[in-house]
């Protein structure tokens, strides 16, 4: 039995992938000329890059490489997705002032070894290849499992940390963390029904997101970080 299988990517068509990177990369300029410059308005952009960055991966793995080939930028671009759930989880920590440095150091210790698996292993991410609208890579099966836990349990940690943190929090910190786990659901349900109608695209986790994480950028430049400023 081959131990490799291919996942789907539910991404759009290359033009969109340079549409979204375009808003991400715009969102975040604004971000940085429009706010001062703290842990929470970076860690915005953080996010903003790494959403960007990862479209950019798949215009290159689809209209040839720039600077790295194929597989170097599904790597990349594995790498920029895997950061987004402790980076959510470091912005929740510093939208609500919270003093357990633990909960984001342990978010980042699990994300490094997962980059470190991208990174490292031979069979970390296989191959990578364009077929129209979407994009294939190649891992080992039983790999599948252990990311989607990882990802799905972050994004689900970080909405119950949202809301627990926001129970003590004043009222434009507390309408800021609703508005990110908004976000989050809007990130979120489209992948989950993808998945429950087609549950081989369970293995596309968090690539199938890429579609959708436009609406999480909206969010956080269009509510999160007014919300927040809003004192």
């Amino acid at each position: 039995m081959n131990k490799f299988k291919k996942p789907k990517l539910y991404c759009f068509s290359p033009p969109v992938m340079l549409a979204t990177l375009a808003i991400e990369v715009v969102l975040a300029i604004y971000t940085f000329w429009r706010y001062k410059l703290n842990a929470v308005t970076r860690i915005a952009m953080a996010l903003l890059i790494c959403l960007a960055l990862f479209q950019w991966a798949e215009y290159n793995v689809c209209e040839g490489t720039i600077f790295l080939d194929s597989l170097g930028w599904a790597k990349l671009g594995y790498v920029a997705i895997t950061m987004l759930p402790p980076l959510g989880i470091h912005l929740i920590y510093q939208l609500s002032d919270d003093k357990r440095r633990w909960i984001p150091v342990l978010g980042y210790i699990l994300a490094a070894l997962f980059v470190g698996y991208f990174l490292l292993e031979a069979d970390g991410v296989k191959a990578g290849a364009c077929l129209g609208n979407y994009v294939i890579f190649e891992n080992r099966d039983e790999f599948y499992p252990i990311y989607a836990g990882y990802y799905y349990g972050l994004l689900i940690t970080a909405i119950v940390y949202a809301y627990t943190q926001s129970k003590a929090a004043a009222k434009n910190i507390r309408q800021s963390l609703y508005s990110l786990m908004i976000g989050y659901v809007l990130f979120m349900v489209p992948t989950t029904f993808v998945n429950i109608v087609d549950p081989s695209t369970i293995s596309g986790i968090p690539s199938i997101m890429c579609g959708f994480a436009v609406l999480l950028a909206g969010v956080l430049v269009g509510k999160v970080l007014p919300d927040y400023f809003n004192k």
